[in-house]
This record gives C-alpha cells, structure tokens and sequence, in this order.
C-alpha cells in the first residue's frame, strides 16, 4: 500500500523556488517602505509606498486584513494612491475540506472600470486544483491542475471564452521536486514560449539557482539565461546575486536589525557599460527596501 501524497504546489508555484531565489530581495528601483501592524483580534494593517527612481513619483497603498481562523475566513481591503479600491474575501474548508472560495474585485472610480475574479481551488493527496471565472472580461473561464506523486508534477492550464466560445490560452509543465533540489519545465503561451528553471540547496547556508527562456516569437533569436546564488552570512543577513546572459549584474543584501525591523539594499550594474555614468537611461540602477513589522 502506498503513502499518501503530499499536496503539489499551485500552478503558479511551479518552479517557485528558483523564482524566488532569481526574483526577490532585488531592490534597485528606487525606495521603498513597508509597514505592518497586527491587533489581538487578528486585524492586520499595512500600509506601503515606492519612490519611482526616475519620476521621483510616489506610489502607494494601505491595505486592512480582517482573518477569522476558526472558520476559515479572511477579508481584505486595499486603496492605493492611484484611487482603485481593491477587495477579497477568502472562504477555506468551509462547504468541504480542501475547497477554497476566493472572490477579488478592483473598483477605479474615476474611470469606472471594474473587475471581479471569481476563483475556487481545491486541494487534496496528490493533486491541486484552481478554476478562476473573470466575470467582466469575457467573461474567461481559466482551469489549472496540478498532479504530483513521488517528486514528479504534472500541470496544465487552459483559458476559455465563453463569448468566443473557444480556448484563448493553454499551457503545460512537468517537474520533480526533490528535498535539496527542483527542476521545472514550462511551455507556456499557447506552447509558443519555452522555460527551464533549476534550483538546488546546495548547504544550509549556500542556494543556486538558474531559468533559461526560449521565445519562438520573440524578434531576437536565442536563449535568455539567468543564473543566480544566495548565501546566509548569519542568522540575520544574507547576500543574493545573479547575472543574465545580457551582462546585467545584480546583487541584493538584507539585515534584521531587531524583531521586525528588515532592510534591504539592491545594485544592478550592466558589467558591458562600467565606464556609463550618464545619469539618464537605465545603466545602472540602486535601490532600498525597508520592512517595519510589530
């Protein structure tokens, strides 16, 4: 008799630790803050804002969310400075174990454009599935799934418009994820885009990671790589960098200072235009992150 399987991860969390590792804690256009509070009664607030390097515009937004645990609900609300209202409200192992019921909508008054994504997931031994409803947009009916058993995943996705009546989107991927290491290949955008990624916990303190991209429509032929590591100097900090096959050099490091107090700091360098100084164009770029929690 076989073990039960563990859940696979989402659709969109296939490939994620290479995401992660090739994505985050890179803060190089321009400044950011971020600040989160929490009350006894499990209300959460953060509010959260970006200085454009170029504009100097400021960008921001506050967002309140309210989780009820005991019966699996969780409502968020957000207003950013461009004036969209956004909401969700969550709805977990409520009608059945393993169900998800998500409804998100945004709201520009100013515009009156609105949408409203109606999504249901479900979770189980072995398998994860997501079917999302965009209700004014279309409508489009999106299913994905994900089935996973001893490391290996399989996924597919495919968007439908019910107007049009016919499959506007479809996509595949195959994976295994492994303790100390993952590999993930995608064929997305109607199978017309190609992607590799690879991670792999090389220590406990040391990650590797790298994704190489093949656009069979792209104007300039060839395979876009990135590769990229992260080390743990302590505890406390840790030091990331990665380099693409376009030159473009980027390294992010990030300190606790104290229990909810994070900082993180970001240079990108193209390492083919050192001597470029020019204060115009995007060269070379420099950037702050700061996380205040309580």
């Amino acid at each position: 008799m076989s073990l039960p399987q563990p859940v696979p991860p989402s659709w969109k969390d296939l490939g994620k630790s290479s995401n992660d590792l090739l994505g985050k804690d890179y803060y190089f256009q321009g400044t950011s803050l971020e600040v989160k509070t929490k009350t006894p009664s499990n209300v959460t607030f953060k509010v959260s804002g970006k200085q454009d390097q170029k504009s100097n515009a400021i960008n921001g937004d506050i967002e309140a969310k309210y989780a009820d645990f005991k019966n699996g609900l969780v409502f968020t609300q957000s207003w950013t400075t461009s004036n969209i209202l956004r909401s969700q409200l969550e709805l977990e192992n409520y009608m059945a174990k393993g169900l998800k019921l998500d409804l998100s909508t945004a709201l520009l008054p100013e515009k009156g454009s609105k949408s409203a994504l109606l999504n249901a997931i479900y979770k189980q031994s072995g398998v994860h599935t997501r079917a999302t409803l965009d209700l004014f947009k279309g409508p489009t009916f999106t299913a994905d799934t994900v089935v996973g058993r001893d490391g290996f995943l399989f996924g597919a996705e495919a968007a439908y418009n019910v107007t049009e009546g016919r499959i506007t989107r479809y996509a595949a991927a195959v994976g295994y994820n492994a303790r100390e290491y993952a590999l993930t290949l995608h064929g997305l955008s109607n199978l017309s885009t190609y992607s590799a990624s690879y991670y792999h916990r090389v220590s406990p303190d040391v990650e590797a990671g790298a994704k190489a991209v093949y656009d069979t429509k792209a104007t300039t032929q060839g395979v876009s790589l990135e590769v990229g590591a992260k080390t743990f100097l302590d505890s406390a900090a840790y030091i990331k960098a990665k380099i693409n096959n376009s030159g473009v050099l980027a390294l992010g490091y990030t300190q606790t200072l104290r229990p909810g107090v994070k900082a993180s700091f970001g240079l990108a360098l193209d390492t083919q235009r050192l001597n470029d100084l020019s204060a115009t164009g995007p060269t070379h770029k420099v950037g702050a992150h700061f996380i205040f929690e309580a």
